[in-house]
């Protein structure tokens, strides 16, 4: 395989692994959240408010894994 292509491939992937594991990760934390106010409706602000950060962190890993996916192809 020629180095472009291998780099490429490496590209795709990083941005392939953290998103689908920033979604996975996402999804899970969103639907204990919703259990959570299902189980204490009067504590839907608490739990609401305090999911921001979190989601947030998940969310940058999906953006780190593209900006080393666009660090990657401006080698090709």
């Amino acid at each position: 395989m020629e180095t472009s292509a291998v780099i490429a491939l490496a590209a795709a992937l990083s941005v392939a692994v953290s998103v689908i594991f920033a979604s996975l990760a996402q999804g899970k934390f969103a639907a204990s959240a919703m259990d959570a106010i299902g189980r204490q409706p009067e504590a839907a602000k608490d739990v609401k408010s305090s999911m921001l950060l979190p989601l947030a962190l998940m969310e940058a890993l999906a953006i780190y894994g593209t900006v080393v996916a666009m660090m990657l192809v401006g080698k090709i």
